[in-house]
């Protein structure tokens, strides 16, 4: 299982697209689930999307496939109840963390990407910076998308994933 996380506009959703066409793993995005829900319910989703994805994950590792998730994964219960899927279902997990480093490059990526999810509104710059988003407290993988192209963040994280400190290890 492969758990992405990172703020909007950091490349995450990119990466996750291409490493899940690389490796043929079953892809989740949160943005797609949520927003499904909005359509389909028309009420207010807070933590459904993350709690629908989990139980679609255990599915698909207790299969044996691959899952990449897809998600800011922004705060600490949410990356533990990721971990806590893998582990239940006997799979190994990795954490990877897109950022961009460059803030101003971060700041144009946020104000001129169109959403590929239907309905889905984006985030502005300001509810980007302000969004709550809590130190990490375990092992991952970092891939910083800051002035390189979507080959080259591959590059980066399949290189990564090769290395054999870090290696995917049980949880």
């Amino acid at each position: 299982m492969y758990i992405f996380a990172g703020l909007p506009g950091s490349g995450k959703t990119t990466l996750a697209q291409e490493l899940s066409k690389v490796i043929g793993a079953a892809y989740l995005r949160i943005d797609t689930i949520e927003q499904g829900i909005r359509d389909l319910c028309n009420f207010k989703v807070e933590g459904e999307g993350y709690r629908l994805s989990y139980q679609v994950a255990k599915d698909n590792l207790t299969l044996g496939n691959s899952v990449i998730a897809d998600s800011c994964n922004p705060i600490e219960i949410t990356r533990r109840e990721w971990n806590d899927v893998a582990i239940e279902s006997g799979a190994y997990c990795i954490n990877i963390e897109v950022m961009c480093t460059d803030k101003s490059e971060h700041k144009h990526r946020v104000e001129t990407r169109k959403s590929t999810v239907h309905g889905l509104k984006l985030p502005t710059w300001e509810q980007v910076e302000s969004r709550e988003y809590h130190a990490w407290h375990c092992e991952r993988l970092v891939i910083d998308s800051a002035g390189k192209s979507i080959q080259e963040c591959m590059s980066d994280l399949l290189s990564s994933l090769n290395d054999t400190e870090y290696r995917l290890t049980r949880r």
